[in-house]
């Protein structure tokens, strides 16, 4: 007689899970996942570009509207980013795709239960391949994003470092931290709207914390602090100056800026992992 394969659900099952055990469980979810990821992204990567008459031309036009407003306020004037080494529409296209892909992935993280509302109700299945398909998407949309920048660089007669090719690993840490802000704001978002909603424009002024728009040397002492302290500073730059000047911005900040954003992975993946039941439960 063939035995049973019985599974036993009870409240705060997985608060009493170790944490090693947590990420064993998680790393097999992913995996075991992998086809629905797939499949997930496939949906949603082209339906970004259905019934649009530009297609995939969006992915040209963004990055060249957003930094158009910058590079006019500096060559009229209105804006003294500093000293640098290469054209500010160069130095800005490059920074602000890098700083777009940490943005993309708080909101990815924070929306990582709402995109998949629909099956959650009704599908049992690991809900970590939600936030692996949006990384998946983040990251074939920023590849797309990266190649029409190296190209409009390259036509500025400037040619990209090629130590960019390093840039899978160097985006890692960025993903770490964007996804951990995002998850945490997908946890307070279930219990309260209002702060999460505070925080999405608080990250609205973020890139002023860090030397995107404008040059490191910058003048000013204030903005000189706060970026000092900002891992942000670090971890963006690093990876634009990687892809303009083969280095990065500071090996040892650099290096503090990746630990600490590893470590608030894992404890915001794991109270989110603890917590999930809970929250889809706020979600019906």
């Amino acid at each position: 007689m063939q035995k049973e394969n019985i599974t036993r659900y009870y409240p705060n099952q997985r608060f009493e899970e170790g944490f090693f055990k947590i990420w064993k469980t998680i790393f097999h979810n992913v995996i075991d996942s992998k086809d629905l990821i797939l499949q997930l992204f496939k949906r949603d990567f082209f339906a970004q570009y259905k019934k649009s008459f530009l297609g995939i031309g969006w992915a040209i036009i963004t990055p060249i509207f957003g930094i158009a407003s910058w590079v006019l306020m500096q060559l009229t004037g209105v804006l003294d980013p500093g000293k640098m080494d290469v054209p500010y529409p160069v130095y800005i296209l490059v920074g602000s795709t890098c700083w777009g892909f940490f943005i993309s992935m708080i909101n990815a993280g924070s929306s990582t239960l709402s995109s998949g509302s629909d099956l959650i109700q009704q599908i049992k299945y690991p809900h970590e391949a939600l936030l692996f398909k949006q990384v998946l998407l983040l990251g074939v949309n920023f590849l797309i994003t990266l190649t029409i920048v190296t190209i409009v660089i390259t036509a500025f007669g400037f040619v990209p470092s090629w130590k960019m090719l390093f840039l899978p690993i160097l985006i890692l840490p960025l993903f770490f931290l964007g996804a951990s802000i995002g998850l945490l704001l997908s946890m307070i978002s279930v219990v309260a709207v209002d702060i999460s909603r505070f925080v999405n424009h608080i990250t609205t002024f973020l890139i002023y914390t860090a030397p995107i728009v404008y040059s490191t040397n910058v003048d000013n002492t204030f903005l000189q602090t706060v970026n000092k302290w900002n891992p942000l500073t670090y971890l963006v730059c690093s990876v634009r100056d990687t892809i303009l000047f083969g280095r990065l911005y500071g090996w040892e900040e650099y290096g503090i800026s990746v630990v600490l954003s590893i470590i608030a992975f894992l404890i915001v993946w794991r109270a989110f992992y603890v917590n999930e039941n809970k929250m889809i439960e706020r979600m019906v």
